[in-house]
């Protein structure tokens, strides 16, 4: 047991190390990237505070990198201290010794996914906040209520809140809507009700619409006017919709289950959010991969040579398990694989591997 513990508290102390290089390496790259974003005549303050909103989601990114490295520099200061051969000596197998920091990783994974996912989301959602803010960007939101769809699209002259019970995949053709029209001083002046609204380029194509102006009429109702088809200007489209809606790194994990159901009972099939859903429950099983894959590679004393050649190995076959991860999300987000499968086999199937190749090189 206090080996384990002596183990663990090394992997930790490598893990911090590692943390705080990447830090160190991507906030001054990031500073640079959002002055040029913004302009320098924002100032310093706006710069540095999209920096550090940014930075979080960043690193949460690059986890899996960390813990590939941080057991790169464990097992390898091991070796090079001779530590490794000792509790070999002991009569210790290579799986056992990699027993605590899989524990680790499997424990730093539930904490990330439970504490430290809720944190980036918040902050990527400020940061995409105040980025806008900052560039002026035309202001766009996207909710999903009980009562179906609520969208904004505005400008600096007037803004118009888009209410639909129900609409298709994309948000682009919206059923039983209404519109509701303000002016730049927020005064509520017409109100559409339409049964159908077709976004196409420059407009919605509006069907069996009845207006009322609202601004200035004292009987809105005898001033209702009755159309069967109706052009409604609007500088929305599929792609702004779409992103307006949030990615799902956004929304914080916790609230994910929910925001799924909203939107499938508003007739999206919130694939993306799904696949992210499953993919977060699985991320410590890929961190222990990322350990397992790692310490294949380095449970060996130095003096056998070639280290260089089995650290890049591990670093390249850590590469290669997340890019067929990144390349399974792509398929589960285009429909073409089940979600539960693309998000668990990646890394169940790299642990498997990594265990043969511990038993083999170790082992076997």
């Amino acid at each position: 047991m206090i080996l384990h513990l002596y183990i663990a508290r090394r992997f930790l102390r490598a893990l911090g190390i590692v943390t705080a290089v990447f830090i160190a390496i991507l906030l001054p790259i990031d500073l640079a990237e959002q002055l040029r974003r913004i302009g320098p005549e924002q100032g310093l303050g706006p710069v540095v505070e999209l920096a550090l909103l940014n930075l979080p989601g960043s690193l949460y990114q690059l986890i899996p990198l960390f813990v590939l490295l941080a057991t790169l520099v464990l097992f390898l200061g091991l070796s090079r201290s001779s530590e490794l051969v000792v509790i070999r000596a002991s009569g210790r197998s290579a799986l056992r010794s990699a027993r605590a920091p899989v524990a680790v990783a499997l424990l730093f994974g539930a904490v990330a996914v439970g504490v430290i996912n809720p944190i980036v989301a918040a902050t990527k959602a400020q940061y995409d906040m105040r980025s806008a803010r900052y560039l002026g960007a035309e202001e766009r939101t996207v909710s999903i209520t009980r009562e179906g769809l609520w969208l904004r699209q505005g400008s600096v002259t007037e803004q118009t809140v888009i209410r639909a019970s129900n609409t298709n995949s994309d948000g682009t053709h919206l059923f039983d809507a209404t519109f509701f029209q303000f002016d730049a001083e927020g005064t509520l002046t017409h109100r559409l009700n339409a049964r159908e609204a077709l976004l196409v380029d420059g407009a919605w194509a509006l069907s069996e619409v009845q207006r009322w102006p609202l601004a200035g009429a004292g009987n809105p109702q005898a001033a209702v006017e009755t159309h069967e088809r109706l052009a409604l200007p609007s500088t929305l489209t599929r792609e702004q919709i779409r992103d307006s809606f949030g990615r799902p790194d956004t929304v914080p994990i916790y609230e994910l289950p929910g925001f799924i159901a909203q939107l499938n009972q508003a007739g999206f099939a919130a694939l993306n959010h799904r696949v992210w859903f499953q993919m977060e429950l699985s991320s410590p099983l890929m961190l222990a991969a990322m350990v397992l894959i790692a310490a294949g590679f380095t449970m060996r004393h130095t003096r056998f040579g070639k280290t260089g050649v089995m650290v890049l190995a591990a670093i390249l076959l850590g590469f290669g398990v997340f890019f067929v991860r990144s390349f399974a999300q792509v398929l589960g987000e285009s429909g073409q694989l089940p979600v539960a499968l693309v998000a668990w086999t990646p890394p169940a199937a790299a642990i498997l591997m990594a265990l043969g190749l511990l038993l083999h090189t170790e082992d076997g």
